[in-house]
């Protein structure tokens, strides 16, 4: 396994670290960042559409959900955006794998840098302390064991793998992102669930169109 898999495993388990603070220690400072997050700031890196004011921070009553759901999809957009990386250096991969794989990464990650700055505009660290134990509802991650077999796998079999596992986890962002639409009540953050949505199932078709071939 190479080096740069070896950091962006690093990276993927350090931003899910930030989770565990979210779900399992943070309710006091969430209090006291709520209270913060209502000055009326913009959110930075967000794009509004004719007739749409920029909106400021979550409200003090949606303020946990929308804060959640942006530390649980940052680490999965990352594996997503590492799992992809990984297919892109094999030889041999179906043509529409690798565009696939290439149309997941150029989404993901422009959204990981846009929920980072909305973390911290509301004035929410992006990392919580080490050391705290992994927080539930990281639906459709994949384990260590999994990203090996991934990178060992080559040809028809990598291809096969890849996209059995991105379904899954794309299935998982889906449940989550469905979460943040009904409990969120940041405009830009529920926005953006319902972009991940429309945009993920729309991928889990085209990817079990293309398992179905290989």
């Amino acid at each position: 396994m190479n080096k740069k898999f070896l950091t962006l495993s690093a990276t993927a388990i350090a931003a899910a670290l930030a989770l565990a603070g979210c779900t399992t220690g943070s309710s006091g400072s969430s209090a006291t960042s709520s209270s913060s997050a209502t000055t009326g700031n913009s959110m930075p890196g967000t794009d509004h559409g004719p007739g749409m004011m920029s909106s400021s921070a979550p409200a003090a009553t949606g303020h946990n959900a929308d804060v959640m759901f942006v530390r649980m999809m940052i680490p999965h957009h990352a594996q997503a955006v590492e799992m992809s990386d990984i297919m892109l250096k094999k030889q041999d991969i179906p043509a529409e794998v690798t565009a696939l794989a290439t149309k997941i990464k150029a989404a993901q990650g422009p959204e990981i840098e846009k929920m980072n700055g909305w973390l911290t505009s509301w004035n929410e660290p992006t990392m919580m302390p080490s050391g705290q134990a992994m927080g539930g509802g990281m639906e459709g991650m994949m384990g260590e064991e999994d990203l090996k077999k991934l990178d060992a796998a080559q040809g028809t079999e990598a291809a096969k793998l890849f996209l059995t596992q991105m379904i899954a986890h794309h299935e998982g962002a889906v449940k989550m992102a469905r979460t943040e639409s009904t409990d969120g009540t940041n405009p830009d953050a529920v926005q953006l669930s319902k972009d991940i949505v429309a945009s993920q199932e729309a991928e889990i078709q085209e990817m079990k169109d293309l398992l179905a071939t290989l």
